[in-house]
């Protein structure tokens, strides 16, 4: 085999320098002339069509990349279970688009400014960690959500720890957490809260229900009939209960992760889709990889009390007051006009596209532009580009569009959908 003068496979493999920040890559000589973008600074620029000096790691830029399978070098191999591409070679090679959009992990640091959002988010995912073990998507999602305003839901199988999630959450950020576990016969009355006849001063007095929290978990949320889950998703929207005739504001922040099990349907009720566009997010849970797994049982397989973990192993690093200010700090954000245009074409083509029986709805659309403003601040950035808007499509997107019967019959995945659809829209250059 021939092989050039940096030890690789002749024509396999392209070698050069990040012109944005010197990183050292390689690259499947298959992309040349391609836009890639780097791993270290996020950098969009093209594979050069000789070979420059340089180890590291390419990502291919999100709706540029055109390869297949027959374009991974032969070292890689795919893991069935996983979106990774597994690399056996000591550089990474570029990574495939599969079952999600981003793969990145609140651990992930890139290089931006140190704002004061970017640290306090380091400081938060450092401290989830030491309890919460993997659930990137959930982790990502919920505090983007938070940072925004919004809701989310979370599609998962019992046992996989989001009860934990939110009270470490709730612990972190300095905020009451509360759960309602929701049944059939579970009422409105016993969200929201009623009013109570004090026999002493002869009057009702108002006597507030478990909604009255800043982390709300609702768990199993279609258990319950429309009517009760209508109160919340009322509540979530105007973050104010009225009862009686009299409002009451609802502290902030607050977030809801309502969940729903997406294997049992006995005794169930779908939310309905005017109900379901409330929700900023849909996020799916999944079971955690073996490594992760391993690293559960070692932290929690214990007698250890999880009440004395939650108090003595993991402090909190900010309070409800820094987190509404932030909140309104990420609104200064810029999102550029074709960004603006970029989220309108991928919104827009969801009502297109012919596997879709429903497309996605305007508010589908601000989900998307706060949620990339939220997760440029998080990266150190007062500017949001196309990346940010493409990890966060996802969860914002699925639960807004529904299937055609054809394709449900064909076992066709709404997440697969999602991603050809994203995959045929022209990324916008910024300047």
């Amino acid at each position: 085999m021939n092989m050039n003068e940096f030890g690789n496979p002749a024509g396999k493999f392209v070698e050069f320098d990040c012109p944005h920040c010197s990183m050292r890559l390689r690259v499947s000589s298959s992309i040349v002339g391609q836009p890639a973008k780097c791993p270290s600074c996020h950098g969009v620029s093209d594979v050069p069509g000789h070979a420059q000096p340089g180890p590291g790691s390419l990502v291919p830029d999100r709706g540029q990349d055109s390869r297949g399978e027959g374009d991974l070098p032969e070292s890689n191999s795919v893991n069935p279970n996983s979106s990774q591409v597994v690399v056996s070679s000591e550089l990474a090679e570029p990574q495939r688009l599969e079952s999600t959009v981003e793969q990145d992990t609140p651990r992930h640091r890139e290089v931006g400014v140190e704002t004061e959002t970017r640290k306090l988010y380091q400081r938060i995912t450092d401290e989830i960690a030491k309890i919460f073990v993997g659930q990137e998507e959930l982790v990502r999602g919920s505090l983007v959500a938070l940072f925004s305003g919004g809701h989310v839901l979370i599609e998962s199988v019992p046992g996989l720890g989001k009860t934990l999630f939110v009270r470490t959450l709730g612990k972190i950020l300095g905020c009451q957490f509360g759960r309602i576990q929701f049944t059939a016969d579970l009422m409105p009355s016993d969200i929201t809260g009623v009013p109570i006849f004090n026999m002493k001063t002869q009057e009702f007095e108002f006597r507030a229900g478990p909604v009255f929290t800043q982390l709300l978990l609702a768990d199993e949320i279609n258990r319950s009939p429309a009517k009760t889950h209508a109160a919340l998703l009322e509540i979530m929207q105007e973050k104010r209960v009225t009862v009686d005739g009299k409002t009451h504001i609802l502290e902030l922040p607050f977030l809801v992760v309502a969940t729903q099990n997406p294997i049992e349907s006995e005794g169930t009720y779908n939310l309905p889709e005017a109900q379901l566009d409330r929700f900023m997010f849909k996020l799916a849970a999944d079971y955690p990889s073996e490594a992760q797994e391993a690293e559960i049982l070692m932290r929690h397989g214990g007698q250890q009390d999880l009440n004395h973990q939650l108090e003595e192993g993991i402090e909190q690093v900010t309070t409800p007051e820094e987190i509404v200010r932030v909140t309104l700090d990420n609104g200064e954000i810029r999102i550029d006009p074709l960004l603006v245009g970029y989220i309108n074409k991928i919104v827009r083509l969801t009502r297109q596209w012919p596997q879709f029986f429903m497309g996605a709805s305007p508010r589908a659309g601000i989900s998307l532009m706060q949620g990339a403003r939220t997760l440029a601040a998080f990266h150190g950035r007062d500017y949001a580009v196309p990346d940010d808007v493409v990890q966060i499509a996802l969860p914002a997107l699925r639960h807004r569009v529904q299937l055609t019967a054809e394709a449900e019959v064909e076992g066709q995945s709404v997440d697969e959908l999602l991603i050809d659809l994203i995959r045929t829209i022209e990324v916008p250059r910024l300047k």
